[in-house]
């Protein structure tokens, strides 16, 4: 009999796959337990719109990325940071910090955990980041550490 997963089965499949089972594994306990369904014509067309959606979904996401990624591609980004004496920044510049500076200077919107920073940031200077979307999209930025 051939079924749908619905969802992952150890040593069978992964959810959306395709399968040929014995007739009493596929009743008695796939379809059952509400692992799987009959590939009939009606299932195997939602499987296909829900595939065809999901890559939609995924090229619009990198559309967007590579959108976001093209606009900030060597660009400076200022972040205001506190200090004491000798230089010194009372704790670090993250990627928070700079996200947030992304965001109060080209208005968009990026994830502090996509930012990566060539290495700690605890002083005042130039420094460089990564910017790492998704899909391999990602892009490269200045940053510029100044005196609040």
């Amino acid at each position: 009999m051939k079924v749908i997963l619905l969802k992952d089965v150890k040593g069978s499949g992964k959810a959306g796959d395709t399968l040929n089972v014995a007739d009493g594994y596929a009743r008695n306990f796939l379809i059952a337990r509400g692992l799987a369904v009959e590939a009939n014509a009606k299932n195997l067309n939602e499987l296909a719109g829900k595939k065809a959606s999901a890559q939609h979904k995924l090229d619009v996401e990198k559309a967007e990325n590579e959108k976001i990624a093209a606009s900030l591609e060597g660009k400076e980004v200022v972040v205001k940071a506190k200090a004491g004496q000798g230089g010194k920044l009372f704790g670090a510049v993250t990627g928070g910090a700079v996200a947030d500076a992304i965001k109060q200077s080209y208005n968009m919107t990026v994830d502090k955990k996509k930012i990566q920073l060539s290495g700690e940031i605890k002083s005042f200077g130039d420094y460089s980041a990564v910017i790492k979307m998704t899909q391999g999209v990602s892009c490269s930025i200045r940053i510029k550490v100044v005196e609040e």
